[in-house]
């Protein structure tokens, strides 16, 4: 298998993980105008495939798998362009950061924890930022929503994204170590 195909056929991989992390094991919390917020870990796998993969692939990987997942779910259609946006940069983000930290060359356990870490809440950071503030302009002057409703929504949105990225940053760090070496030996990444 060329490492082309074994890269596409991992970013498919984690894809579907993401697609039914966020599917089958969220908590959705309903809001103003038919909107909803899940309290969720699938940003953690995010983060975890572009450790593994590389920030371009990581990304694209949740991008896609979290996207698909809001296309399938009527609550969250309306949000797939900006969630594959965003979902895009987390993984970007935390794997640049990761890298340039020199992630994957860590040899002690204790060095790749917190660089791990650091490089999630880079990327976790990010989304805390920005998904709340695209979610407003979106709802508010693309589909239409009232200042009031999308005010409301922005304020929950903003709380839900920032307690989910405390708890991504320390799911993707322990999921990174536990797969970090197993991966590397079947994917064959020493550096990205």
């Amino acid at each position: 298998m060329t490492k082309r195909t074994r890269t596409m056929a991992f970013i498919a991989i984690f894809a579907a993980i993401n697609y039914v992390v966020f599917s089958y094991l969220k908590i959705d919390i309903p809001l103003a105008a038919g909107s909803s917020v899940a309290i969720h870990v699938a940003n953690a796998i995010v983060v975890v495939s572009a450790f593994l993969l590389g920030p371009v692939e990581g990304g694209v990987a949740g991008a896609i798998g979290l996207s698909i997942a809001d296309l399938l779910d009527p609550r969250y259609v309306a949000s797939a362009p900006k969630t594959f946006f965003l979902k895009f940069c987390i993984g970007y983000l935390a794997g640049k950061v990761g890298q340039k930290l020199g992630l994957n060359r860590a040899e002690d356990n204790r060095q790749a924890m917190k660089i791990a870490a650091v490089s999630a809440a880079a990327g976790l950071g990010f989304n805390v930022i920005f998904d709340p503030i695209i979610g407003y302009l979106f709802k508010r002057f693309i589909l239409g929503i009232n200042a009031e409703a999308a005010a409301i929504i922005l304020t929950w949105t903003g709380g839900v994204t920032a307690f989910n990225a405390v708890i991504c940053v320390f799911v993707s760090a322990l999921l990174y170590m536990a797969l970090r070496k197993p991966f590397a030996s079947i994917y064959g990444r020493k550096d990205s």
